[in-house]
């Protein structure tokens, strides 16, 4: 009784682990990584979605505004088999698409505009962080498993 509610709470179930580089060039267009998956039982991973999110802040103090953008995502639908004590690998190539804003678009006309760009950014505390969300449905289980991981686009 005790093990089948820990299954379906997904305690000693599949554990998941995200792997990517820290730093990745902007012009590549993907991030390569690998997802690591672990269990104390067997499991069956019946989906995986993969998405790369552009966290957009801009302002100061009371006045900051933060917007959040997904520019890229993949899913897995074909069920993934999780053998109890082994480690499973997926690797994948994450593609992603940058938004590119008004002060950008502005910025890339020319070494001027580049620079005023720039200096308005700074005054006004804009910057753009990003960051990875695997996150995958486990047949038999109410709490699935996630992982989460900051990068930089440089």
């Amino acid at each position: 009784m005790i093990d089948k509610f820990k299954q379906w709470l997904g305690i000693e179930g599949v554990k998941l682990q995200l792997l990517v580089p820290e730093e990745i060039p902007k012009n590549v267009g993907f991030v390569d990584g690998r997802i690591v998956f672990r269990s104390k039982n067997t499991q069956t991973v019946t989906e995986l979605t993969i998405k790369i999110i552009e966290i957009y802040s801009r302002g100061r103090g009371n006045d900051q505004k933060v917007d959040e953008y997904e520019i890229g995502r993949i899913a897995y639908l074909e069920p993934i088999e999780i053998s109890p004590y082994e480690e499973t690998h997926l690797d994948f190539a994450l593609p992603y698409q940058l938004q590119s804003s008004d002060m950008d678009s502005f910025g890339d006309q020319n070494m001027i505009a580049k620079g005023i760009s720039l200096a308005a950014k700074a005054l006004y505390k804009v910057e753009s962080k990003y960051r990875i969300v695997a996150s995958a449905t486990v047949k038999g289980t109410a709490l699935h498993p996630f992982d989460k991981v900051y990068i930089r686009l440089s």
